[in-house]
């Protein structure tokens, strides 16, 4: 990220990446928060596809802003930027595990309202065995692998003064409780929707947004 250019694009993947996470989990609705998702899955499946097509579009987002940041990273510690770019691609593919889990569960669904499944309590019992991975996939990958990314990148931000130190230091608090945020989800201590999964989530949504916001305006800093 060495111009003005390249900091736009990168600013702009931020934000494409957050708007489509939120639009596809709220999309999920009909199977992860419905009581009767055996059936809510199948009657609103155009709207589990769209969510599917929106994490689809983050995982292109989320490739993309390590694609761009790789590079400076790498003139910092080359070490550091092969780290940061295994662990956002882990995070990718735990996002399109948990994209495939819930396309899964719409097809049981699907299966059980044609008749193709009889048993109630069988596709129940199928469906949420795929939620439930959803759910994992969704602690481990935008929550456990984000919190590396983010404290990585924040780190490199912060010695190279790329942008305003203070907001780098916002993005390394940020990832610190991130990762407080998915090992208590991990240990069953908190749920993932809940109070303190938003209040330990929220520093980093407003980072990533600040952060966005400065590169597409500014830049990065001369230094």
């Amino acid at each position: 990220m060495t111009n003005h250019f390249n900091a736009r694009i990168t600013g702009w993947l931020f934000i494409a990446a957050a708007i489509s996470s939120i639009i596809g989990l709220k999309l999920y609705d009909p199977v992860l928060t419905d009581n009767n998702f055996v059936l809510s899955a199948s009657r609103h499946s155009s709207n589990i596809i769209l969510g599917a097509i929106c994490e689809l579009i983050l995982v292109a987002t989320a490739t993309g802003t390590g694609i761009m940041l790789f590079p400076l990273l790498k003139r910092y510690r080359e070490t550091i930027g092969l780290a940061y770019l295994s662990f956002r691609i882990l995070e990718v593919v735990f996002i399109s595990i948990g994209t495939v889990s819930i396309l899964t569960a719409l097809s049981i669904s699907e299966l059980y309202t044609n008749g193709t499944i009889q048993d109630k309590n069988d596709a129940q019992n199928l469906m949420t065995t795929f939620i439930h991975l959803h759910k994992w996939t969704f602690m481990i990958g935008p929550n456990f692998m984000l919190a590396i990314n983010t404290f990585l990148y924040s780190y490199v931000f912060l010695k190279t003064k790329t942008v305003p130190m203070a907001l780098a230091r916002l993005g390394i608090v940020a990832s610190f409780l991130i990762m407080t945020a998915a090992i208590l989800e991990l240990l069953g201590i908190i749920e993932q929707i809940s109070i303190w999964g938003i209040l330990l989530a929220l520093p980093i949504a407003l980072y990533e947004m600040t952060l966005a916001v400065r590169l597409i305006v500014r830049g990065p800093s001369p230094a």
